[in-house]
């Protein structure tokens, strides 16, 4: 039994193992930042009074037969504020011609820009590999867990939805783009680069160049990169297209990842999200649950489940009987949801 839930402290070590898996911008490889980032996650699912940009959620996914951690996504509130702007460059085409030679190129260039009020980022999904590829599509899960806690919540995030997705590195774990552009602006390695960052940012603003950059002064290898992802991370693509999401010719300025973009309200699960109501306080036994949902008229389908209670998420995702909006489980299904009393807070998503 697999369930998705809000980041807990006892959770440090298997999310410091789940960060060694790659290079996240949303889940440092370090201990000490690993507990700023639960607590502030625990702050974010507790606080009435929303300050967007301090908000940032941390769910992971929880393999309850192992007791163990084994995967972990995130909700960055609002990615882009007065003190902490997004960063990003815009991919544009810009036309030059020369009338006396009757010349004209259209040349591809980057322009760096800021979000001083961005949008709420969809981020940090990392999976352990011997989890990857299961038949219960436990990536999708985590993924659409999220999208039913902002149909729940929609107050605290904003009008879009944003997701930097990974771009191809080479086998030394390099970015092309930045070893073209940041590195010779910075004389900083990715690495070194990418924990600066994380503190600061007045560096990356200093030191790059003003106006435009034309990428024909970039390699082939470069130039090949802007807009495209890993080979690991085509599935995410395919995903974020299938709900709503497209590529906006906005890349990472760090490592060239795309920008992909959708009005939140546009977005399939968080359209198709509904609330429900628990059909009846005791939860109905597993072996009986046929034969229950047909008496009652229920019918069965598969989705996700979300139960809100206070600071606590739990979801889980399988088959349940359905009545209009109401909803029964089974007695495991109750258990991974933590249901403790008649009338809780549920969501249901339709797969």
């Amino acid at each position: 039994m697999f369930r998705v839930r809000d980041v807990e402290p006892r959770d440090l070590d298997d999310l410091l193992r789940l960060s060694r898996q790659g290079v996240f911008l949303n889940l440092p490889s370090d201990r000490s930042q690993l507990t700023r980032l639960i607590t502030r996650s625990q702050s974010s699912f507790k606080t009435r009074e929303r300050t967007l940009e301090k908000d940032k959620y941390v769910f992971v996914l929880e393999d309850m037969n192992e007791g163990r951690v084994v995967g972990t996504s995130s909700i960055i509130a609002q990615h882009g504020s007065p003190a902490e702007p997004h960063t990003y460059f815009q991919v544009l085409t810009k036309k030059k011609v020369s009338k006396s030679i009757h010349i004209g190129f259209l040349h591809q260039v980057l322009r760096l820009g800021f979000d001083y009020d961005g949008p709420t980022e969809i981020g940090g999904l990392v999976i352990l590999p011997e989890y990857r590829g299961h038949a219960e599509k436990l990536g999708k899960f985590l993924s659409f867990a999220r999208f039913l806690f902002i149909a729940a919540r929609r107050t605290q995030f904003k009008e879009d939805l944003l997701s930097e997705l990974m771009p191809p590195f080479n086998e030394r774990g390099e970015s092309a783009i930045w070893e073209e552009l940041g590195r010779k602006f910075t004389n900083l390695r990715y690495d070194e680069a990418d924990r600066l960052s994380r503190r600061n940012m007045e560096f990356f603003t200093s030191l790059f160049p003003e106006g435009d950059i034309y990428t024909c002064m970039l390699s082939g290898e470069a130039r090949e990169a802007i807009g495209q992802v890993g080979e690991e991370t085509l599935p995410v693509k395919k995903m974020l297209e299938g709900i709503g999401f497209k590529y906006n010719n906005m890349i990472d300025p760090f490592d060239g990842g795309p920008h992909y973009w959708a009005k939140t309200s546009h977005v399939g699960p968080v359209k198709r999200t509904q609330r429900v109501k628990l059909f009846q306080a005791a939860p109905v036994a597993k072996k009986k649950s046929t034969k229950a949902m047909a008496s009652a008229s229920l019918t069965e389908k598969s989705g996700i489940v979300m139960a809100l209670d206070r600071a606590r998420v739990r979801s889980c995702q399988g088959t349940y009987g359905l009545r209009k909006n109401e909803i029964t489980f089974d007695d495991e299904q109750t258990a991974a949801l933590g249901i403790r009393d008649s009338n809780p807070e549920l969501y249901f998503l339709e797969m």
